[in-house]
């Protein structure tokens, strides 16, 4: 956690002031409400993807200004291959447009981008897109950005907890096994734990996100949908945060 340093974008009129507030290291967000958003507005679900996507483009800009340095979002979970195959397809369509697109805000950003969970399930063209978009934001450190697609932490869990024992069967590592070596084997290998959990829309639940990694962090909940949490709502956020008094399940004296 640090002191906000640097320079603010134009068109940061919010009313909070950032100046004097700890900024998060690693912010974690669940991008809740999009359908619902939609529908509010008499709207296709798939409206609300799409402009939920807008608006992840918009926010990523927002953390690397504000000087949070990893952002995780949950996009597309396990369970969401449940939904109606309409809505399924038109979720694989977005993401194919904006892992395309998100080369280019990577290189504006000097985002790294990393994709979390079992990214086999997807077709070979989107999992090529993956590919290079990580490749090519290799080197990038201004901003880590991690999007879950296909991810659900029981998974992750069970992935690791595989590779581990296989590892260990053929002789590669060696007991006993600690709490460093299974984070070692998850999909956010190498990344510091979230300091802070946003979930956006109203629901307050985990949905089978990140649940190794949360066990110390910060939950801040809200019931604006994800298309319309734009930089006031991420700072409202963080302003609340650093009321908070993190113990570790310590005392302070």
């Amino acid at each position: 956690m640090r002191r906000f340093a640097g320079t603010l974008r134009k068109g940061w009129q919010t009313g909070i002031c950032v100046w004097n507030m700890n900024i998060p290291n690693h912010v974690a967000i669940i991008l809740d409400g999009n359908g619902r958003w939609a529908k509010a507005k008499g709207m296709p679900r798939t409206y609300g993807h799409t402009k939920g996507c807008d608006n992840l483009e918009k926010i990523c800009y927002v953390a690397r200004d504000v000087g949070i340095k990893y952002l995780t979002v949950y996009a597309f979970s396990t369970e969401n291959w449940k939904r109606s195959p309409d809505e399924v397809n038109a979720l694989l369509r977005l993401f194919r447009r904006y892992l395309k697109k998100c080369i280019k805000s990577s290189e504006e950003n000097q985002m790294r981008v990393k994709v979390i969970g079992d990214t086999t399930a997807f077709e070979p063209d989107l999992q090529e897109s993956i590919r290079r978009l990580e490749d090519f934001s290799k080197d990038y450190d201004r901003l880590y950005f991690q999007i879950a697609l296909n991810y659900g932490s029981r998974d992750e869990m069970t992935r690791a907890v595989g590779r581990l024992a296989r590892d260990m069967k053929d002789g590669r590592i060696e007991g006993p096994v600690t709490e460093e070596m299974i984070g070692s084997y998850l999909d956010t290998a190498g990344v510091p734990d979230p300091d802070l959990l946003i979930r956006t829309s109203g629901e307050q639940r985990l949905s089978n996100f990140l649940l190794w990694q949360l066990a110390y962090t910060e939950f801040y909940f809200t019931p604006v949908a994800w298309p319309d949490f734009h930089k006031k709502e991420l700072l409202e956020a963080i302003r609340q945060y650093n009321d908070r008094d993190r113990r570790y399940g310590g005392v302070k004296e």
